[in-house]
């Protein structure tokens, strides 16, 4: 399977080579991309993969991933907006946190991949967990030093990346993203 991922952030590229060992994926080659101006993961996921469409022609097919960290005590904040919330989005969410006490939280991965014909594919992963009182942990990116998933005792980033490669969030929906494209065919 051939795909092109609609993203600039190469760990996340890393990340689909990772849960999709099969799959031979790039990066788009795109000047820009859209703005997350979308209202619901599916909208700027969405967004991504039909530009990456229409700045591209072949037989593979293109994917457009929105995901973020929703914490319960916050009103599901960050959100779509976790990439952009601070500078220091980790820090910002340890801080919130700490004013409210409820530390559950969830991971969110939404993909929409559409294919050389324009047939649309929409799959969601989630990873339950909670945030923690400091950053510890040095692989993954992003939020990963400060979630446990449910059931672990350590961060994503002490997990490591070979464990996220098979249990994040993102993990869970490029599998169900991989079993959808093959009932297509």
């Amino acid at each position: 399977m051939r795909a092109r991922l609609a993203t600039g952030n190469r760990h996340k590229l890393d990340e689909f080579r990772r849960t999709l060992p099969s799959w031979e994926i790039e990066l788009l080659k795109a000047t820009a991309y859209p703005p997350e101006t979308g209202t619901t993961y599916v909208e700027n996921a969405r967004g991504k993969a039909e530009h990456g469409r229409s700045v591209s022609s072949g037989d593979f097919w293109v994917i457009g991933e929105d995901s973020g960290i929703e914490a319960m005590g916050l009103y599901g904040r960050p959100g779509l907006e976790s990439a952009r919330w601070a500078a220091d989005g980790v820090g910002r969410l340890l801080e919130e946190l700490a004013e409210v006490g409820e530390r559950r939280a969830r991971y969110v991965c939404t993909i929409v991949a559409i294919g050389p014909a324009g047939e649309e594919i929409v799959v969601e992963g989630t990873l339950e967990g909670a945030v923690t009182t400091e950053r510890s942990g040095d692989e993954g990116f992003g939020y990963d030093p400060v979630f446990v998933p449910a059931g672990e005792t350590r961060t994503v980033a002490e997990l490591g990346d070979a464990w996220k490669a098979s249990n994040s969030h993102r993990a869970r929906a490029t599998r169900a993203l991989a079993a959808a494209v093959q009932r297509s065919e």
